[in-house]
């Protein structure tokens, strides 16, 4: 499991360490903010594009050699930048990196899976979550750091040989899991699948999640700066929100295995968890700040590992690759969508309005579960 760990801290700060300080040392390569706009959007474009095809691919020919591909693709892509050093290549490092994640992230979500017993998803993908927020919280910094020392090629060349180290650290360790016969499916087929509320809702709440997590990453800085906090209060706070999802994540998973919550339950809880917590963001001030980053890590700590347990429970074995890919998507769209969403309400109104639409749009999760079970109930009764 430890080479899955690591695969997803690889992603996670491979995204982070970069998108970060991509403006701070660039400026031959980043000469306006529509160029640094292209260059986010890359990695997260190939991503939303790319992770349900190679979730295919990985139920077709086993999620390993995909895992495996993926890492060593990244570890090329970045050393591309670290060898060439010249804007045109920094533009195919970054789709490449995005390309590659795409690849060995859903991969790495399935083989959680199949390696684990159902009875240990919920503290598997805890931990695997765990790792993965270290690598969104560390990012940023290191990054920084590494940037600082040695500019963005030293970013980039400590990326390869992260990539191509966990690469060979996954060939020694990881078994090889051979792809499971499946039956033939139509598109018909997966629509139907990806239709039904077995998916559907573990990926809303991944998605949601996700769209809270991104707008307090955003701009909970913007509003401390707006109450007259410095850099370091900000800062701080952003990383309570880290620290606080990384931290619920593996205990919500023992939960969920120990029998304590249920995965709908502690979905539900989590949703009202970050909603509260962008609720608190139209707090003026310190408090506000720190109530939002605490109570919206909380939320997404408890919803990751429970809606990914969720998914890999009702999903079969043989097809786990494109479900896992399918999610993926659904979260990349929550973390491309919360942002503009709360951007465009504060442009017609205030960033307080735009915190309380998206609080509102979570809430209403919980409500239509409610409603759903609650009809379930009664035409189980009348039957």
């Amino acid at each position: 499991m430890w080479p899955l760990y690591a695969a997803g801290f690889t992603t996670a700060f491979g995204a982070h360490g970069i998108a970060a300080n991509l403006g701070g040392d660039t400026e031959d390569a980043v000469t306006s903010l529509l160029v640094l706009g292209g260059l986010l959007a890359l990695y997260d474009g190939a991503e939303v594009l790319l992770k349900p095809v190679f979730g295919t691919i990985a139920d077709r020919i086993g999620a390993r050699p995909v895992l495996l591909g993926g890492l060593v693709a990244f570890a090329v892509a970045s050393a591309l930048y670290a060898l060439a050093d010249s804007p045109g290549w920094l533009w195919a490092a970054r789709l490449g990196q995005g390309a590659a994640a795409s690849a060995f992230s859903p991969a790495a979500s399935a083989l959680v899976a199949r390696l684990n017993p159902a009875a240990k998803h919920g503290r598997a993908y805890g931990s695997y979550g765990f790792y993965k927020s270290i690598g969104y919280t560390l990012g940023p910094l290191l990054g920084g750091v590494l940037v600082w020392a040695g500019g963005l090629r030293l970013l980039f060349t400590v990326l390869a040989v992260l990539g191509a180290s966990v690469a060979v650290w996954a060939l020694v360790a990881v078994p090889v899991v051979p792809p499971l016969p499946r039956a033939r499916q139509t598109v018909v087929d997966l629509a139907r699948r990806l239709a039904d509320p077995v998916f559907l809702v573990p990926t809303a709440a991944l998605a949601g999640a996700t769209a809270a997590l991104s707008v307090g990453v955003g701009f909970l800085p913007v509003s401390g700066a707006v109450a007259g906090l410095g850099t370091v209060a900000t800062g701080a706070a952003v990383s309570v929100l880290a620290a606080c999802a990384a931290v619920v994540q593996p205990r919500a998973g023992r939960a969920l295995d120990a029998g304590r919550v249920t995965a709908r339950g502690g979905l539900v809880v989590g949703l009202l968890l970050a909603a509260a917590g962008l609720a608190c963001a139209m707090l003026p001030g310190l408090t506000g700040v720190l109530l939002a980053a605490a109570l919206i890590g909380a939320g997404t700590g408890l919803i990751t590992p429970l809606g990914f347990a969720a998914l890999a429970s009702a999903t079969p074995p043989e097809r786990l690759g494109q479900t896992m890919g399918a999610a993926e998507l659904g979260r990349e769209l929550g973390d491309a969508g919360g942002p503009l969403l709360v951007a465009g309400v504060a442009a017609a109104a205030t960033l307080a309005y735009g915190y309380g639409t998206l609080a509102l749009l979570l809430a209403c999760g919980p409500v239509v579960a409610v409603l759903v079970g609650v009809r379930r109930r009664v035409g189980a009764g009348r039957g």
